[in-house]
Parts: structure tokens; sequence; C-alpha cells
């Protein structure tokens, strides 16, 4: 099992970047899909979910801002990501929640998006 995550970067405040999450080993169309941030010094928190139906759901301080999308022929979740703002910095990691599960994992290793003001 494996979620491969890309896609980040350094970017000034105002731009934009696409996380890309492709997960190998998992039934994929069975499993829920989500992006988490951890700041350096902070707890891990959740930012945005997509249900096996495409319903999406996100963090209040990254609503409008992000879109999170599944492509499930290509067992790939993105996250769109405009408008940053410096206080977005953080590694970002995707995750799977299997619809039999209550919860989360496997988890991929992490994507470093740094924006600077």
């Amino acid at each position: 099992v494996q979620l491969q995550a890309s896609g980040g970067g350094l970017v000034q405040a105002g731009g934009s970047l696409r996380l890309s999450c492709a997960a190998s080993g998992i039934d994929f169309v069975r499993h829920h899909m989500g992006w988490y941030r951890q700041a350096p010094g902070n707890e891990r928190e959740w930012v945005a979910t997509i249900s096996r139906d495409a319903i999406t759901d996100y963090a209040d301080s990254v609503k409008g801002r992000f879109t999170i999308s599944r492509d499930n022929a290509k067992n790939t979740v993105y996250l769109q990501v405009d408008r940053l703002k410096p206080e977005d910095t953080a590694v970002y990691y995707c995750a799977a929640k299997s619809i039999y599960s209550n919860n989360w994992g496997p988890w991929g290793q992490g994507t470093q998006v740094t924006v600077s003001s």
C-alpha cells in the first residue's frame, strides 16, 4: 500500500499549487480520501475530505481557496490550493479511509508547501 504525494513547493503569497496523491495497493473507489497538514510545532490538522461519492468538505481556514477532487481512473486525489497565505505553510499529507473503517490510514509521506510573504 502506498500513497505518493507530490506537487509541493515554494510560492509567494497569493500563488497557487496543485498537490497530487497517487494511491496504489488499495481499492481506491472504496476509500474516502483526505488531505491533512502539519506546520512546525503544530499538531496535524485536517484540511479537506472527498468521499467515495465525491462529496467534499473543507476546514473553515481553507474553504473557498482550496479544492479537493479525485480521479478514480487514475487512483489519484488532488488538492488545488489557491490564494495561498503564509499560514498555509506546512507539510501536506494525503490519507485514505476505507468505507469499512472509522480510522484514517494509510498515510502518504507528505509534500512541503512553503508560502513566502
